[in-house]
């Protein structure tokens, strides 16, 4: 018997002409691009809105390999390889793929912004038969979120110079070998000191967050050694937790987990090269940021800073034995200027935006950033990386090393 029987088959096919007539409307009518295609890279489905946005009628793109129609370009305007093509990913992979920054190159070679989102279709053998991606045109969002990048960046350039000037003259005033003050002038002027640097940091910190948005973040990617470049940065930060009174331990490897076991950590282990492309100002810069949180919001106990990886991430591991976090605060905490509403976070000075700015440095390396938590047994913040293999990583410092006279000699 066929898939219609001969008593119901007209009706039943009816019914289908109906139902893909409605899918087809709706399709249609929606605002966002939606293109299918297959697992050889034609496209099958191309609504009207894919059409506007690629400059392409879909009566010339329904059939072609989407990599002749759907094109996009890099920063600097420049085509992506098709290995980073979000369709070829998803068809590679078979994990869905979210992208807020890609940039579209229209038919007559215009721009045009675009958030990408891509599905695979997985047959019943979970074997992956094509891909629906969905297209939105985000051009004027991102026009005005670079106005306000650009104001906030001003801004806060502008106001760092004379915030800067008064802090130094209130550092003059408190020093005793320049001025003679008592006591009670010498409190307000201590406050108002702390005060206005608090307020440089929030400016500085306006000013990298805007960096991060627009692509204006100074960025120098090398190969990094992670495990020698995180046990060095745990001797240099060792002072501020000790300061405080907290015990400060690294942990490499396996130490993590024998550590999570009670087992001894001091213990030799075997310490693998863990490797990674990232700049090593900007990877000391997270770190820091969530070593600095996690020692003004522990009282007592310690902190740990671990690193550890397999064949694709280098991980590190920032612990603390504070109060924890909510669990209603943790899926907002990258957010800018979330801050826990705690009597701890109303005591302790913050600008609400450390930890974003920490996500947007791990996301300039196709990293991750995530935290795990739970009131009073406290806090831990991962990182994963992209970990680079022994081989790719020796070729790669070779041509780093074999780039920097050219360098050098364009600075001059």
């Amino acid at each position: 018997m066929g898939l219609f029987s001969k008593k119901t088959s007209g009706g039943t096919a009816s019914a289908f002409q109906n139902e893909k007539q409605k899918a087809d409307i709706i399709i249609n009518s929606i605002d966002d691009g939606v293109i299918l295609i297959d697992s050889i890279n034609v496209i099958h489905v191309f609504n009207p809105s894919a059409s506007t946005m690629t400059g392409w009628p879909a009566n010339e793109a329904l059939g072609l390999d989407y990599r002749s129609i759907v094109k996009f370009v890099d920063d600097k305007g420049t085509s992506i390889e098709d290995s980073q093509h979000p369709f070829h990913r998803v068809l590679v992979s078979g994990k869905a793929l979210r992208d807020n920054t890609s940039v579209l190159l229209q038919k007559d070679r215009h721009q045009l912004s675009v958030d990408v989102s891509v599905s695979p279709l997985v047959g019943e053998d979970n074997k992956v038969t094509g891909a629906v991606a969905i297209l939105r045109n985000v051009e004027e969002q991102r026009k005005q979120d670079k106005q306000r990048a650009d104001f906030i960046s001003t801004a806060s350039h502008e106001m760092r110079t004379p915030v800067a000037a008064i802090e130094g003259y209130l550092a003059l005033a408190l020093n005793d070998k320049v001025t003679n003050i008592d006591a009670k002038a010498r409190g307000y002027l201590e406050k108002a000191h702390s005060s206005t640097q608090h307020l440089g940091k929030l400016f500085q910190d306006l000013l990298t967050s805007a960096k991060a948005e627009d692509g204006r973040l100074t960025n120098h990617p090398v190969v990094v050694e992670m495990g020698e470049f995180v046990e060095k940065l745990v001797d240099d930060l060792r002072f501020s937790a000790e300061k405080k009174g907290l015990q400060l331990e690294f942990l490499t490897g396996a130490a993590q987990n024998d550590a999570a076991k009670n087992i001894d950590a001091t213990k030799k282990t075997i310490k693998p090269l863990l490797y990674t492309h990232a700049d090593p100002d900007r990877v000391r810069e997270v770190i820091t940021n969530l070593f600095d949180n996690a020692v003004k919001y522990t009282e007592t106990g310690k902190v740990s800073i671990g690193i550890t990886g397999d064949n694709e991430v280098v991980q590190f591991r920032i612990s603390d034995t504070g109060p924890g976090i909510p669990k209603t605060d943790l899926p907002h905490l990258f957010q800018k200027f979330y801050r826990v509403d705690n009597s701890a976070t109303r005591t302790i000075g913050g600008t609400g935006l450390g930890l974003y700015i920490c996500r947007k440095i791990v996301e300039l390396y196709n990293g991750r950033i995530w935290v795990e938590s739970e009131v009073e047994k406290g806090s831990t913040f991962y990182i994963n990386l992209p970990r680079l293999d022994g081989e790719r990583a020796r070729k790669m410092q070779t041509e780093e090393a074999s780039a920097q006279p050219e360098i050098q000699n364009a600075k001059l």
